[in-house]
């Protein structure tokens, strides 16, 4: 097959060149969008009266069998075409003629190229938004079915304080809003149309990229030609919020992975989201979510392989450009994987309250709780917090805990202790006394989940 700009040149592409060159291996998965640009392209030439209606309606009608024949497997995509773009167009020529010819008049691979990845990574944009969306009801739903489980909150991966499981499970959906509204920005400022810049200066054809604009569902175009074929912001933006989508989720992974230990039995994964072992019969293993956690650092990588990539090219467009394609389309690709298993597995998960119960009761995590007492009684904080402490060196050292230390070992350290000390250190009371907003407090907890549900069902509201 001729190339489509082979005018120019007397000798044929070598072929290790050329397969070096292709990038429809993987840019044919933009087939759709390139096709809908094509046809909001054609409609607009002939509204500005630069080709006939004769030739537009050619041109859409064989778009559309074009599309028709790829989504119906009658027409393979040919790997031996250089890209998406020139296959689609050679296509359509052979299919119509001349008029398919036409097509590309006003438009340059540089300005088609940019347009066709916003509207793809746009569609995705949403997927990704979706599939947060059922993980956050998954979350949530375990949230609401836990809320009276107690657990020892960490800090250093010591035991910290007391907490509620909900309250814990509920910051992983903060989270996950806030990579929605990531995603959100994100797909804000890509949705501007850099169709008609051309190759880098505009074109002498009268055109109205408005109109391509609006057909296409952008807020606008693009107002700088050289912007409009040399950005790729919108990329390493999404990217970095799919890095922190991954993060987060690695963050979570690696909760799981310790929770589902022998050594805490907080959670039991469910069958369907395990594997064993070939050697040890009694090993059932976490390995989505250790996949999850090591998946994460690819996201990484491909986010810093298309900075590098970008960091010393000077405008306007520059074939290393085409290096933006693998690594958004492998992070995207691979944050849907994590998300979809993700989900699920949630939402098969199985706590066990008893043993997160049982850990709080140890580890004098209600130590705070001592000093706060005695600060209520009118001691200063900070004589209180020794005291505190010198209590929990005396429980070490009788091999006890707070809650069963006799009143006469608090009374020697200050008279201000009474009976009522059980009931402040008790492990529900220290939880439940955590009342200011967005603490654990079961009052603060309810909160959180109902600003999580409205969150939820607005985005389903404003997606259907």
């Amino acid at each position: 097959m001729d190339k489509m700009w082979a005018g120019r040149f007397l000798k044929n592409l070598d072929k290790e060149a050329d397969d070096f060159n292709s990038s429809i291996h993987f840019d044919s998965r933009m087939y759709r969008q390139d096709i809908l640009g094509s046809i909001a392209h054609a409609e607009m030439l002939a509204e500005c009266g630069i080709i006939s209606n004769s030739d537009c309606k050619k041109i859409i009608d064989g778009l559309k069998s074009i599309l028709c024949d790829i989504e119906s497997g009658a027409l393979e995509i040919d790997c031996c075409a250089e890209d998406i773009h020139m296959f689609i167009e050679g296509e359509l020529t052979s299919r119509i003629g001349d008029a398919g010819k036409r097509l590309h008049t006003a438009r340059s691979r540089n300005d088609q190229v940019a347009l066709d990845i916003r509207m793809y990574l746009r569609d995705e944009a949403e997927e990704i938004i979706s599939l947060l969306l059922d993980l956050i009801k998954a979350v949530l739903k375990k949230a609401e079915k836990y809320s009276d489980a107690i657990m020892p909150g960490y800090t250093h991966l010591q035991r910290a304080q007391p907490i509620y499981f909900a309250q814990h499970l509920l910051s992983y959906c903060f989270m996950f809003i806030r990579d929605c509204g990531r995603i959100e920005d994100a797909k804000k400022r890509m949705n501007y149309s850099p169709l008609g810049s051309c190759a880098l200066a505009g074109t002498s054809y009268p055109i109205n990229r408005i109109l391509t604009a609006e057909k296409l569902g952008f807020d606008g175009i693009s107002l700088n030609s050289l912007d409009g074929v040399s950005d790729r912001d919108f990329c390493v933006e999404l990217m970095s919020a799919f890095s922190l989508i991954m993060m987060h989720l690695s963050r979570f992974s690696e909760e799981i992975i310790l929770w589902s230990s022998f050594e805490f039995r907080f959670i039991e994964l469910d069958d369907s989201f395990t594997t064993g072992s070939s050697i040890m019969p009694q090993k059932k293993n976490p390995d989505m979510a250790e996949l999850v956690r090591g998946k994460t650092g690819r996201v990484y990588g491909d986010l810093f392989a298309l900075l590098t990539a970008l960091k010393g090219l000077p405008l306007a467009y520059n074939k290393d450009m085409q290096e933006d394609k693998e690594a958004v389309f492998d992070s995207l690709d691979t944050v849907k994987k994590c998300l979809r298993v993700f989900a699920p597995m949630i939402a098969t998960m199985k706590a066990l309250p008893e043993n997160m119960k049982k850990a709080a009761q140890t580890g004098f995590i209600n130590a705070t709780d001592v000093a706060d007492y005695l600060v209520g009684k009118g001691m200063p904080f900070r004589s209180a917090y020794k005291i505190s402490g010198m209590l929990v060196a005396k429980c070490i050292e009788k091999n006890t805990v707070l809650e069963e230390l006799p009143l006469l070992s608090f009374k020697e350290l200050s008279d201000l202790f009474s009976e009522d000390i059980y009931e402040s250190i008790n492990i529900e009371n220290c939880a439940e006394k955590r009342t200011s907003a967005g603490g654990t407090g079961k009052e603060s907890i309810k909160s959180q989940i109902k600003y999580v549900k409205a969150f939820v069902n607005g985005k389903k509201e404003n997606t259907q």
